[in-house]
């Protein structure tokens, strides 16, 4: 008795199921035959090979099944599909065809990306085994063009030639310079950002790489310690905290209580100082939990001598007591897709320019 051999197959659909032989080299004949069809049809079979090939095995053909993964396209078929690879023309006995084969037809070299045409949208890259579907009406475009990589800097695009970049490249690629002072960080998805130096090479290939995010790094001749970095804040957040060219921090205290401090904020005229050490504190569910009022130290008092009323709420940080106002958003609620600790600063702003009659 034989041992069965497993493989998968899928037809057009390319949902893939299993199926069995008996031979652990079976002919093309076979496979067909074990997917469901007759001779007198004449299926084509398609082997998956594993650099995206596919690869046409004649029905009197054997095809090894080294694992019980081997993944076929089996399909029958009475026309040609005819397609272009940069302006030379194919044609093909199948409705798919994968990247990997339509790279092998056109000779596309290794450091070229294969693009397939689309009308009225970007252009789509075409990986080696991703499947083609030709039986749409038109003749399908390829074409092939020198491989780039994208990086996102602080949200400018730098496009780069090569699989990677030394980070100070891609800041001056992105118009920043890199001699400002900068605290950069290296956000892959998935991971938590990880500092980086500008001499340091980011590896574009790797999977997840999203984006260098740039912090201004106001320390200088060691006057003052670098800002904390305890938890992360939304990407939002960042960029918004950074173009207000504060210097900002998040620290956890012993309590547990999450801070995000924001030094020299400035203060309407109208309060006895014109810049204080602003805080909100940040709920370990944030942005699902809200925001609520802000905390200030020094305690914020107006230059009139009159009270402000509802700035009960207390929280030590760092050794200090800071004052906080109790203030909430109204009748609009806290959303969690929209509301963010740009929009609570705006809340901020205008609390105390209402205490100032602004």
């Amino acid at each position: 008795m034989h041992d069965k051999n497993f493989f998968l197959y899928s037809g057009a659909d390319l949902q893939f199921r299993r199926g069995e032989v008996d031979d652990n080299t079976p002919t093309g004949e076979q496979l067909a035959l074990a997917a469901g069809f007759k001779p007198a049809q004449q299926a084509t079979v398609l082997h998956f090979l594993p650099d995206g090939e596919l690869e046409d095995i004649r029905p009197t053909e054997t095809v090894a099944l080294t694992t019980d993964e081997e993944r076929f396209v089996i399909v029958e078929s009475d026309r040609s599909f005819r397609f272009t690879v940069d302006g030379e023309r194919f044609d093909w006995p199948v409705r798919l065809i994968s990247g990997g084969t339509v790279r092998k037809l056109g000779q596309i070299p290794d450091d070229r990306e294969l693009l397939l045409d689309c009308e009225d949208e970007r252009d789509k890259v075409i990986g080696r085994h991703e499947l083609v579907d030709l039986g749409r009406p038109g003749v399908e475009t390829f074409k092939s063009r020198k491989q780039t990589w994208e990086l996102n800097v602080q949200g400018v695009p730098v496009i780069s030639d090569a699989p990677s970049i030394v980070v100070r490249t891609a800041l001056v690629d992105a118009g920043f310079d890199p001699n400002a002072g900068w605290l950069i960080f290296l956000k892959v998805h998935g991971q938590k950002k990880r500092p980086v130096t500008l001499n340091d090479t980011v590896d574009l290939t790797e999977p997840g790489i999203e984006k260098l995010r740039l912090t201004p790094d106001h320390v200088g001749n060691g006057e003052a310690p670098a800002p904390t970095r305890a938890f992360e804040l939304l990407d939002a957040d960042e960029e918004h905290l950074n173009r207000l060219g504060l210097r900002w921090e998040t620290i956890i205290e012993s309590d547990q209580r999450r801070w995000l401090l924001i030094h020299n904020y400035p203060v309407p005229d109208g309060f006895t100082t014109k810049l204080v050490l602003l805080a909100l504190e940040i709920p370990p569910t944030y942005p699902q939990a809200a925001l609520y009022g802000f905390y200030a130290f020094p305690p914020l008092a107006l230059a009139s001598g009159v009270g402000i009323a509802n700035t009960q709420l207390r929280g030590t940080i760092r050794g200090q007591e800071f004052h906080g106002w109790s203030r909430n958003r109204g009748n609009v609620a806290w959303n969690p897709a929209k509301d963010n600790v740009a929009t609570q600063l705006t809340l901020v702003d205008e609390a105390m320019a209402k205490e100032t009659g602004q």
